[in-house]
């Protein structure tokens, strides 16, 4: 009998011995299929000093993402760690409880991140944290260096610079714009990608004090200036043309310029590997004025309020705060992180970076998202109405006051 006490004692130390106390297996959501591999490399290196600690990372279509999150969190199988939208996108999983709160106590590393992009994965009714911010995205305007040089072209210093440039383009059979908007959402990143620095720094201020509204003129001029350009200097049949498509113009040369986002510069690097790309903001109406970038934070991660592993999940959340995942997601993914702290190796990068210290906020996504209609829906179809020729700067500034009054008092008047 006490033969067998031991041998079952050693058999007992046995499995604690191969299985730590910490063992968990942690599942891992995303939209971002384009980037398995190298989240497969960050998770190996979380492993390696974590162990008995296990990732798998899934990811799913983006644009189907939200649903299929939402769905598997109320069902109660939802991921221990997800990927998460930010502003409108966030607050309508964090509303529902599906995800943990964070503080600076729980993940230490907040404590040191920029106030607008906690803000962008915090509730706005009372400031609670749920997700670890992950990256900055810029709109502004990609172009090819290589074509630019060969028409003797410099970056654009006003707006009658980028309409003779584009003119040159034109006029060399290059085309002077990639860009279609068949896609909707292209027809958003049109829209700030190249009017931000038209708007103003003032309309957006006066814009979020409740002073000014979408009928205001720098805002439907903006458009009108944007509508030109797109008509005379964008693709023949751009409103039939889809965003793979646009960028399989801009990458093989075809192209001179693409208004874009920052996440666009290692697509068309993997597209185009001999590619020289540049970058610069959308001028305003003269030299002098501010040339400003649309700026957002595009997400963030989050922990299952009700998963299983929350000890371990909370420890992945603080390594995918630290310095070192956001200096290998830098180097690697060539994307903005918000980590303070990280260098951009990548001149293109550190280039981006420096023009998001004039900026505005890519306007829709970060203060129009939280209702509906949302402004990003709004601004999507009537642009492309205003590309068809069938509506007006001055009528969309109405249709998005008076659409986004349903639901954002400052202009319920």
């Amino acid at each position: 009998m006490k033969t067998n006490l031991i041998r079952i004692g050693a058999a007992l130390g046995a499995v604690l011995i191969a299985a730590p106390a910490l063992a968990q297996d942690l599942t891992f959501w995303s939209w971002r299929q384009e980037d398995r591999a190298a989240y497969e490399q960050f998770i190996d290196t979380f492993e390696a000093a974590n162990p008995g600690i296990t990732v798998k990372f899934e990811t799913f279509e983006a644009a189907n993402y939200n649903t299929i999150l939402s769905t598997a969190l109320a069902g109660g199988v939802g991921p221990d760690v997800m990927m998460v939208r930010a502003y409108g996108g966030l607050e309508n999983v964090a509303s529902a409880g599906y995800l943990e709160p964070l503080t600076t106590e729980s993940v230490p590393a907040l404590a040191e991140f920029a106030a607008p992009a906690v803000a962008a994965e915090s509730m706005r009714s009372d400031g609670t944290i749920y997700a670890v911010p992950f990256a900055s995205q810029t709109q502004l305007v990609i172009y090819n260096k290589a074509i630019f040089d060969a028409n003797g072209l410099a970056e654009p210093q006003s707006w009658d610079e980028l309409v003779t440039a584009s003119q040159t383009l034109k006029d060399a059979g290059v085309i002077p714009f990639a860009n279609g908007t068949a896609t909707a959402w292209q027809n958003e990143t049109v829209t700030f990608g190249l009017g931000s620095s038209l708007m103003g720094k003032a309309f957006y201020d006066e814009l979020m004090a409740g002073t000014a509204d979408f009928t205001d003129a720098r805002f439907t001029d903006a458009l009108a200036a944007v509508n030109e350009v797109a008509q005379d200097y964008f693709p023949d049949g751009f409103i039939g043309l889809d965003y793979p498509s646009a960028q399989q113009l801009f990458s093989s040369g075809m192209a001179g310029m693409f208004i874009g986002g920052s996440y666009e510069m290692a697509t068309f690097k993997a597209q185009n590997p001999d590619i020289e790309l540049g970058v610069f903001a959308a001028p305003g109406k003269t030299a002098e004025d501010a040339k400003l970038v649309g700026l957002y934070f595009d997400g963030g991660y989050a922990a299952n309020a009700a998963g299983a592993n929350k000890e371990a999940s909370i420890k992945f959340l603080n390594y995918l705060a630290s310095k070192e995942f956001g200096q290998a997601f830098a180097n690697t993914l060539s994307n903005i992180s918000t980590i303070p702290g990280v260098s951009f190796d990548n001149p293109l990068l550190a280039e981006v970076n420096e023009l998001n210290k004039s900026s505005i906020p890519y306007l829709m996504l970060a203060h129009f998202r939280y209702g509906e209609p949302s402004g990003s829906v709004l601004i999507q179809s009537e642009m492309q109405k205003l590309f068809a020729g069938e509506t007006t700067p001055e009528a969309i500034g109405e249709a998005l006051t008076t659409g986004l009054a349903a639901w954002y008092a400052p202009f319920q008047k």
